[in-house]
């Protein structure tokens, strides 16, 4: 059986990890790019498990994810490296100035200790052309310089005729006056050995003696469990050499493109940036086919979309779309990149978190709980004209969408439109009249004829004209609640029915109760009649759509006839407004 390196590798990793740590369940930790965290230190907000660190060790994240540690006089400092070999570790405080906290600055308890000798020392307040010893910036003016002298000092060998004494320090190391620190910690003493062995450490069997043992891959398991180990390692190697040069090659592919992106300035997460994110993708918003979406939250109470891209889907085309695309817009019309993550094959996307979901809940549901009202529904079909024409002609490049539709439409707070998801986007410079295409590319339903079938004229930017004609009139025909059942069902094709409808005179009116509203149902379908015409050159430009949905409906003109048959459709005032996610037959390419 041929097995996936993404099954052997993590099955692997787990074995291990479950031979090794013994159900310990205390990964190692960091706050944003800070020290790693493992024993004999506890993240105290993310491991309430006391277990996790000795006595005394515990740390936490600040707000601008920064690690502190606070020592026993209550002075926060930040934690800079942790040396757990040498079992020492650096420290910074905020203002860069630790001489401020040595009055409260006293570490003769356990855990830590000074790591370099002490010395006691004097603060004198000096004039500025004192020859002195160490010059402290943080406590110093430009006209009275503060110095520390070393008390033991012979006062006739110091020129401090213009200094006057503060005060006196006892007891503190010479790397203070550097505003940075190293303390060192003796216990638990067996750890550093386990460090220098290269294992780990832990409490004994998980117990609370406070006794400790080295656990990690080097310990002896047996010669049984060796020989599996070994086994199962060299076979993981061999798969992952089989499949590594392809991932690698995916990898550098995305690696260059965001080297030559980065001037445009989203923020680039780690993975493990994205799991504190999504505080471990605890909560699912939904999931697609190139990916599943959480959501996330910031420090400050922001909330984001963060979508999870499958790894085993293409070759990272989507993602350099998605990334390329949304990072050169911005709109009132268009979803907010935030963010993204490329991290060896795991990739994300983090967007602005719009609360109202997509257009398609509004749109096809028959509760009229959810019905927007036909004014809202207009103002929303403005957006997102809006939002395509400034795809079109509103960047350096032209964009093209190539999958406009109800479900990609995200609605804000204030039910505002956005278009989101630009996986299957191409970008052409303005002057260029037609795209090449090698496969169709969109939804079903939603495709132009003509990114089937060249016979209807060429792939361009009226492709996503047609593609928000059909999204207009599905805002138009979801309001129709009847009951479908096989006598009222017509196979009929629904914009045909909305066009004979309209052609007949019986307008929108049967359909809508107000009559103020039945003229805006009436122009949105006229402007949708409009935009889905088979040639792309009877299409208008969104810039022409944009006007005429700003304009009055009455003046409008009606469409050809794109449906025109020698057996005209008679229009039952019973049929269904529509059938949702009606599908176009494919056009074959013609030789």
């Amino acid at each position: 059986m041929d097995m996936s390196p993404r099954i052997v590798i993590p099955t692997f990793l787990l074995f291990v990890l479950f031979i090794g740590e013994g159900h310990n369940g205390c990964s190692e930790l960091q706050c944003g790019n800070g020290p790693r965290i493992r024993f004999p230190f506890r993240l105290k907000d993310r491991q309430p498990d006391q277990h996790c660190g000795y006595p005394g060790f515990d740390l936490y994240c600040s707000h601008n994810n920064d690690t502190v540690l606070e020592l026993a006089s209550s002075v926060k400092a930040f934690v800079n490296s942790i040396d757990y070999e040498s079992q020492f570790i650096k420290l910074t405080v905020s203002d860069n100035c630790f001489p401020w906290k040595i009055p409260g600055l006293h570490l003769s308890s356990p855990p830590f200790q000074f790591k370099n000798s002490l010395s006691n020392y004097s603060l004198f307040n000096c004039t500025p052309d004192t020859d002195t010893y160490y010059l402290i910036p943080c406590l110093s003016s430009s006209r009275h310089p503060v110095y520390a002298i070393p008390s033991d000092k012979d006062i006739n060998d110091l020129l401090i005729l213009s200094c006057t004494k503060m005060y006196s320090v006892p007891s503190v190391p010479d790397d203070i006056w550097d505003s940075s620190l190293e303390l060192t910690w003796s216990e638990p003493a067996k750890c550093g050995r386990c460090e220098r062995q290269g294992q780990k450490c832990r409490f004994e069997n998980n117990s609370t003696d406070l006794k400790t043992e080295c656990f990690g891959p080097y310990m002896h398991k047996g010669s049984i469990l060796g020989s599996f180990l070994l086994v199962l390692v060299v076979y993981a190697l061999y798969r992952v050499y089989r499949y590594d040069k392809v991932e690698k090659e995916n990898q550098a592919r995305i690696e260059k493109f965001l080297e030559d992106y980065k001037d445009f300035k989203p923020t680039r997460y780690s993975y493990n940036d994205v799991k504190r994110i999504t505080n471990q993708f605890t909560e699912k918003l939904g999931q697609g086919a190139y990916g599943t979406v959480f959501k996330g939250k910031f420090s400050n109470e922001i909330h984001v979309a963060v979508k999870i891209l499958n790894s085993s889907k293409g070759n990272g085309e989507e993602f350099i779309n998605e990334v390329g695309t949304m990072g050169r817009i911005h709109h009132v019309n268009v979803v907010r990149l935030v963010g993204f993550c490329a991290d060896g094959f795991r990739r994300a996307l983090v967007y602005e978190f719009l609360p109202n979901d997509s257009l398609e809940k509004f749109i096809s549901s028959v509760d009229s709980k959810r019905f927007l009202g036909w004014e809202k529904l207009q103002d929303i079909a403005l957006g997102i004209a809006k939002g395509i024409e400034y795809l079109h002609q509103g960047c350096d490049q032209r964009i093209l969408h190539f999958d406009i539709k109800p479900h990609n439409i995200l609605l804000d707070q204030n039910f505002n439109p956005k278009i989101s998801d630009f996986g299957l986007a191409k970008l052409c410079a303005k002057d260029q009249s037609a795209v090449s295409m090698t496969t169709a590319r969109g939804t079903m339903g939603y495709i132009a004829p003509e990114v089937f079938s060249r016979n209807f004229g060429s792939v361009s930017y009226k492709s996503d004209v047609y593609s928000f004609g059909i999204l207009l009139l599905e805002m138009v025909g979801g309001r129709k609640n009847v009951d479908v059942t096989v006598e009222n069902t017509s196979q009929i094709y629904f914009p045909e029915w909305v066009y004979n409808l309209l052609e007949q005179k019986e307008d929108l009116r049967a359909y809508v109760e107000d009559n103020g509203d039945s003229k805006i149902a009436k122009k949105l379908a006229i402007v949708g009649l409009w935009c889905i015409q088979w040639h792309p050159v009877d299409r208008p430009s969104m810039k022409v759509v944009v006007q005429m949905l700003e304009g009055e409906g009455d003046k409008f003109t009606m469409p050809p006839n794109p449906f025109a048959s020698t057996n005209p459709t008679i229009i039952n005032i019973s049929m269904p407004a529509r059938r949702l996610n009606q599908e176009l037959e494919v056009i074959l390419e013609s030789e």
